[in-house]
């Protein structure tokens, strides 16, 4: 039997070749997502939104409170991702299971009829999650779920609906893990780094700053694809598709989208509905 020709190292990249991914997620929709849209819309970053569709006329104290009209979210979100909060935000593993569905399948139905695009994307509101909660979302269509357990590491999930971020921005750590993020430099790995909060926790904490000093260090980097999370989890989706021959030597691509990969360290793009030689 003829000797075995040398095995290839083929990776998974993302989109243009990078190795690395940084997305935001913010809850509630409340009025200083306006400054925070705006520095992150200056910077080059862009995240996800996650909106309680029936808490628009909720009465509130301060004024950092006061929740965003839903008629103004097509134009102040475009860019970035509308996802699900909930339309009350419960604690909902406390919930009943029909309530589960209908507070997640409504939330879904309003922002879609705002947005005019499927939302397929939900933060659990306080928290709150367990197999049932995580049911109810499979059966509602919703394709991830995000918690607020903070992992401090750049790890991609094995369970997109169990979405661990990397730390909330007043987390101690936050300064230290982006110089890591950024010095992260083996393309053989996948780094992501998942940063969350609320943005009136800004305007409550007078830190701000927090935001534009983590902004400035980490905008514009060549090695860095700047995703909301649906694309992050829809891209993926569409790499775990790419088939590739035995011995490494084409790959075809049946996504109607590019997909990238690295064959013995060199970037190749595989055009949807292609065969591509490597």
């Amino acid at each position: 039997m003829a000797a075995s020709k040398k095995l290839r190292n083929i990776y998974t990249q993302f989109p243009e070749g990078k190795h690395k991914v940084l997305t935001l997620s913010y809850d509630d929709g409340k009025i200083p997502d306006k400054r925070l849209l705006d520095i992150l819309n200056e910077h080059g970053i862009r995240g996800t939104f996650n909106l309680n569709s029936g808490l628009e006329k909720i009465k509130f104290k301060n004024a950092y409170d006061e929740r965003i009209p839903c008629d103004e979210y097509k134009k102040l979100y475009k860019g970035h991702e509308v996802a699900c909060h909930t339309v009350t935000h419960p604690t909902i593993a406390r919930s009943p299971k029909e309530q589960m569905v209908l507070q997640v399948i409504e939330d879904r139905r309003a922002l879609e009829k705002i947005m005019g695009y499927t939302v397929r994307g939900l933060a659990y509101p306080n928290g709150s999650v367990d197999d049932n909660v995580v049911n109810a979302l499979k059966a509602c269509g919703i394709r991830y779920g995000r918690t607020v357990t903070s992992t401090h590491g750049f790890g991609i999930p094995e369970d997109f609906l169990r979405w661990n971020p990397t730390c909330h921005h007043a987390d101690s750590s936050l300064e230290d893990l982006c110089k890591e993020f950024i010095k992260n430099h083996k393309t053989q790995y996948q780094y992501m780094f998942y940063l969350w909060g609320h943005s009136y926790e800004f305007e409550r904490d007078d830190n701000w700053k927090i935001i534009e000093k983590f902004s400035k260090k980490i905008e514009n980097k060549s090695d860095i694809w700047y995703a909301t999370n649906i694309e992050i989890v829809d891209y993926l989706d569409a790499a775990s598709r790419v088939q590739v021959a035995v011995d490494g030597t084409f790959a075809y691509n049946p996504n109607a989208k590019s997909v990238w990969i690295e064959v013995d360290k060199k970037s190749i793009e595989l055009k949807g509905g292609k065969t591509t030689e490597l």
